[in-house]
């Protein structure tokens, strides 16, 4: 295919908007390169570039670590529109114009048919976009401004903030139905092109992990802050402790509450029996915990179940979020939120039962191989592209 040239100005003609005869340019924008939203945007990518598409991503620059810099670096030379990484900070303001005035930079040198946004800022990128050739804006909230509510001056601001926006989007994609019923009761329905696409696990992920010579009872894998419930976690195994029972634990991760964890995991006693570790691949993490515990308060369709269930291991989860989903039927093993001592008494039967928990985590494996894979969510993705592609056109 023949290299864009930024200098040349196409009519509209010479580009009909249509998947169905060319490959697609497609540019991913999204500020934090860490969890699964990270995760995300590089195996849609991925997907994508296999089946043919053109792919750049816009980053931020001021996140991420070693691990985002090595992961970008990794599928850098597969993307064909470039990789490109700017400042973006986490709240709105004024520093926020350069990153705008970069995207738009960038959809109109690679001529972009799909300009995608992952997360609130991402999102508000993609949607705020004005080129003179208009890309379909999509837009994923993976969370962000749905964890907000109107009763707070923070959530007042960002919900409004999205609703101004609703009307600039083409294309609403979301990785629950429970997602897209959040995104309605708080922000509105979209009249734009909006779907419900599952994320995904690879095959490779299926493959049993074996356990460490020093793993723990049980497992907490992902950010350190209070939406995911790491107190309520602590405030279980203190439970346990006081009722004579001591259960240890590993929590991988880091986050903004990292330090108060810490310290609540002392005022309890329990810094012999909990250990802190950094951030890794989450098959790595897997084989430090019999149990994986996740008590989180609020979740979109998160990825960490998806691959521990891939992976076979007995998990204790919150019902929150898009979680049920992935249980289904099985959704009746899942932990009221926001309970510790329910929470506790799960973790236990867990320990107990290993047998149970074993049927239950092999059920749930079978569960998730049929209905999330990677190439499910790829394919998906891409149908809303076009079908959001081809309104676009009409109404030309």
């Amino acid at each position: 295919m023949r290299a864009p040239n930024p200098g040349r100005r196409v009519p509209r003609q010479e580009s009909p908007l249509s998947m169905s005869d060319r490959p697609l340019k497609i540019l991913h924008v999204f500020r934090a390169p860490v969890g699964g939203l990270f995760r995300h945007v590089m195996d849609l990518a991925r997907g994508q570039i296999e089946r043919g598409h053109q792919v750049g991503v816009v980053a931020d620059s001021l996140t991420g670590g070693e691990r985002a810099t090595t992961a970008l670096s990794n599928i850098a030379p597969r993307l064909a529109l470039g990789l490109s990484r700017v400042p973006m900070r986490r709240h709105p303001g004024p520093l926020d114009l350069p990153a705008v005035i970069h995207l738009n930079k960038r959809i109109r040198d690679a001529r972009a048919d799909v300009v995608h946004g992952h997360g609130a800022k991402g999102g508000a990128y993609a949607r705020l976009a004005f080129p003179a050739r208009r890309p379909v804006r999509a837009y994923t909230p993976h969370g962000g401004s749905l964890w907000f509510e109107w009763r707070t001056l923070t959530g007042k601001f960002y919900l409004s903030s999205e609703k101004l926006l609703i009307g600039r989007g083409d294309l609403y994609l979301f990785e629950s139905e429970n997602s897209a019923r959040t995104f309605q009761r708080k922000i509105g329905n979209p009249r734009a092109v909006a779907r419900v696409v599952h994320n995904g696990v690879a095959k490779s992920e299926f493959e049993p992990v074996k356990l460490a010579p020093d793993a723990t009872d049980i497992l907490f894998l992902g950010e350190l802050r209070a939406l995911k419930g790491v107190d309520l976690l602590i405030e279980a195994l203190a439970q346990m402790q006081n009722a004579g029972r001591r259960v240890t634990a590993t929590l991988v991760g880091d986050g903004p509450d990292s330090a108060a964890f810490q310290a609540l995991t002392s005022r309890h006693s329990l810094s012999g029996a909990v250990r802190f570790m950094p951030p890794m691949p989450a098959r790595r993490a897997f084989a430090l915990g019999r149990i994986m515990v996740v008590p989180s308060r609020a979740e979109g369709l998160p990825y960490v179940v998806l691959e521990a269930a891939a992976a076979g291991k007995p998990l204790v989860a919150t019902n929150v979020g898009g979680i049920p989903e992935i249980y289904g039927d099985l959704a009746e093993h899942l932990v009221p939120p926001g309970n510790f001592v329910a929470l506790s008494k799960a973790v236990a039967g867990a320990l107990d039962e290993p047998a149970a928990a074993a049927d239950l985590a092999q059920r749930l494996r079978e569960r998730v191989a049929a209905a999330f894979s990677i190439d499910g969510m790829v394919e998906g993705i891409l149908t809303a592209y076009q079908t959001a592609l081809e309104r676009l056109q009409a109404r030309r």
